[in-house]
């Protein structure tokens, strides 16, 4: 009976696992970078550039904006990083987390009952970047804040 009882608990645990929706994929061939989306998330076509994509989650309640660039007005990754980063500053975001290395840069922002979550990381060549925005209101913080991370994780180059 105590057997019983253990393998029904753990099905019940195990469950809700395995009936979650599996993650999405988005390559960017122009810049040479990927990440995981979300379920939920559904794409609305690359960009005219074929710099990125953005994806919408159940209508706007989140936006999802992924893009590739090139080093054209800041001379490097620690540069972009901060010119980036000190333009959701002056535009009134008021910053809640910050970490970076030589590869990459995170922050976390909020401003008008809106949430921001950018990280960017270095491509291969070391010629340019790739990034993701995340941005969605404080009542919908319960829905999207456990994607940050493994969003974050995903992002790589693909070289």
């Amino acid at each position: 009976m105590r057997f019983a009882f253990s393998a029904l608990a753990a099905i019940t645990l195990i469950a809700p696992t395995l009936a979650q929706e599996p993650w999405g994929y988005y390559l960017n061939a122009r810049y040479g970078y990927q990440l995981d989306i979300p379920p939920g998330f559904e794409g609305q076509g690359e960009s005219g550039n074929g710099d990125g994509q953005v994806f919408l989650f159940d209508g706007r309640v989140g936006k999802l904006t992924t893009w590739g660039g090139l080093f054209v007005t800041e001379p490097d990754f620690e540069a972009e990083a901060n010119s980036r980063f000190a333009s959701d500053t002056e535009d009134g975001w008021s910053v809640t987390g910050q970490a970076a290395t030589p590869g990459w840069a995170t922050w976390s922002a909020s401003k008008s009952g809106r949430v921001l979550q950018q990280h960017m990381i270095e491509l291969c060549d070391g010629s340019g970047y790739a990034a993701l925005r995340l941005e969605y209101a404080q009542v919908d913080r319960s829905k999207l804040d456990d994607l940050v991370q493994p969003l974050t994780t995903s992002l790589k180059s693909t070289c």
